[in-house]
């Protein structure tokens, strides 16, 4: 449970706008901050049994994990992902 007040904690110091010298609130985009917490949840869960989706397995897989597609077949944490089709979908839905 502690680990989801961390996460919160950090959505809410990253989605935040910064005030700007002046004292005005400056005018940032919130996807950006959420894409960094993002990227932390998925930089802590270097796992395939800390994905709970496939698309969190291949996000992990594209960030570096190789130990996700362990035997080579292009699936990765076969625990999740079911299909190479599956698979090669999500990673051209996220850029991958």
């Amino acid at each position: 449970m502690m680990k989801w007040g961390v996460i919160a904690a950090l959505a809410a110091m990253v989605t935040a706008a910064p005030v700007a010298a002046t004292g005005s609130v400056s005018e940032q985009p919130v996807k950006p901050g959420v894409e960094r917490v993002k990227e932390y949840v998925v930089a802590q869960r270097r796992s395939c049994k800390a994905a709970s989706t496939c698309e969190e397995a291949v996000e992990m897989w594209c960030g570096g994990y190789s130990r996700a597609d362990a035997d080579g077949d292009g699936i990765p944490c076969e625990n999740v992902c079911r299909s190479r089709s599956q698979v090669d979908a999500i990673k051209q839905r996220i850029g991958c």
